[in-house]
């Protein structure tokens, strides 16, 4: 696998990491109600829905970066 191959896939996994980790904690402090959820509201979406996609957005950047080491690496 090529170095630019590697860092595309290392910046992926990173930032659905990141992305995962800060999802999950505005979840958690949303549903404590240490933040208020409704913040995050937008148009006819609520607060709770768009802290979630944050989350999923995250766990599917890092599935990206995951797969694409293991099918270059073959």
């Amino acid at each position: 696998m090529s170095v630019a191959g590697r860092l595309i896939c290392t910046v992926l996994i990173r930032v659905g990491i990141a992305l995962t980790v800060i999802g999950s904690l505005g979840l958690t402090l949303g549903l404590l109600d240490i933040i208020p959820a409704p913040l995050f509201a937008i148009g006819i979406s609520s607060g709770i829905r768009v802290i979630g996609s944050v989350a999923i957005a995250g766990c599917l950047l890092s599935a990206m970066g995951y797969g694409a080491i293991e099918y270059l690496e073959q």
